[in-house]
């Protein structure tokens, strides 16, 4: 198991994609964005990119309002 951090602390399988850690958070299927270090990492780029141990994940959701 590695670590990472996506709002806390979360322990998960060393190579774990990032959809499959997405899919473990109960987002809503849109309006999110998702960063890895600070980098942006393009939706479809999700089901390829591979979790290492410190990472740090941002989800970003859309809001709306004025």
């Amino acid at each position: 198991m590695i670590s990472v951090v996506v709002n806390e602390v979360r322990r998960v399988f060393e190579g774990e994609r990032l959809d499959v850690l997405l899919g473990e958070l109960s987002l809503p299927p849109k309006g999110i964005a998702v960063a890895v270090n600070g980098e942006v990492v393009r939706r479809v780029d999700w089901a390829g990119h591979r979790l290492a141990d410190g990472d740090v994940v941002d989800v970003l959701t859309a809001a709306q309002g004025g």
